[in-house]
């Protein structure tokens, strides 16, 4: 897929307690940013070792939205997915200070 003509951006950090989930998350959601959102493009990438940090780019403000709002949804399952799997709660991101 070509990138969107670049207008607006967002990035998604999910800071996780372990870095085993970390890249666990940043391998659930690989697959789903080679595929095509409409209007849009997204790059995974590791903002630390912790951390999965997920780039944004879209042509206008609606695509930026509805793309954020994908990932988003994918974030939540993955982690609700990984929870019974480790035996325990779903871990929750942590916001920025």
């Amino acid at each position: 897929m070509t990138a969107p003509e670049p207008g607006w951006t967002a990035v998604i950090s999910v800071r996780l307690p372990r870095s085993e989930l970390a890249t666990w998350l940043e391998q659930a959601l690989s697959p789903e940013a080679a595929r095509e959102v409409p209007r849009a493009h997204a790059e995974i990438r590791r903002g630390s070792p912790d951390s999965v940090e997920i780039a944004l780019t879209a042509r206008d403000t609606g695509a930026v939205r509805a793309a954020m709002n994908t990932y988003l949804g994918w974030v939540h399952l993955a982690l609700a997915t990984v929870a019974p799997a480790a035996g325990g709660a779903a871990p929750s991101p942590k916001l920025p200070p």
